[in-house]
């Protein structure tokens, strides 16, 4: 599976929430970090007709190889960060052959506020929709008053927040051997 956070910033709650999803995925869940989104270039349909940047063919090398995506996406001005809205547009294309086709998908996000992340992951749903990938429709991962769920260090230590991460790890396990099965 393929992380990405959806965050430049250094501190990143949604970057130490992905790290959390690591720490507490089930055993046997591979989750690799995508780290090179701030060097995704701005998404420029010209720059598709020479050579792929290198940021660009490394994201979707590395969503080829994986065999689902959990986002992890912040909230700003309510809706989705542009570094990863950039990142999604850059991986759907081509659209006929984008490594996002049929994928399944976790999404999740940490906000200072009371609501969490949720209009930024429902816009983030509702892009996925073009690219027919899948998101676990439940659980929601929500993570609201960030600054009192993490320490100074940025490891999550709100316990049942960290049991609700666990649980919601599993359910995207089970997800994508759900979506991953073998036609019969």
């Amino acid at each position: 599976m393929l992380g990405i956070a959806g965050s430049l910033r250094t501190g990143s709650y949604n970057v130490a929430l992905l790290r959390a999803a690591i720490e507490l995925a089930p055993k046997g869940m591979d989750v690799r970090v995508f780290s090179r989104i701030g060097e995704l270039p701005l998404y420029n349909a010209d720059l598709e007709k020479g050579s792929c940047p290198d940021a660009v063919a490394a994201l979707r090398s590395e969503l080829a190889a994986s065999d689902a995506v959990l986002f992890v996406t912040p909230e700003y001005n309510h809706g989705v960060p542009g570094v990863l809205k950039n990142a999604l547009d850059w991986a759907s294309r081509p659209p006929t052959t984008t490594p996002l086709h049929g994928m399944p998908a976790g999404i999740m996000g940490a906000a200072t506020g009371m609501v969490g992340t949720a209009r930024a992951q429902l816009q983030l749903r509702q892009a996925l929709v073009y690219t027919h990938t899948y998101p676990l429709a439940a659980p929601e991962v929500l993570v609201a008053r960030a600054q009192d769920k993490f320490d100074a260090n940025g490891r999550l230590q709100d316990e049942p927040t960290r049991k609700f991460i666990a649980d919601y790890m599993e359910s995207l396990r089970q997800w994508t051997i759900r979506l991953r099965r073998p036609a019969e």
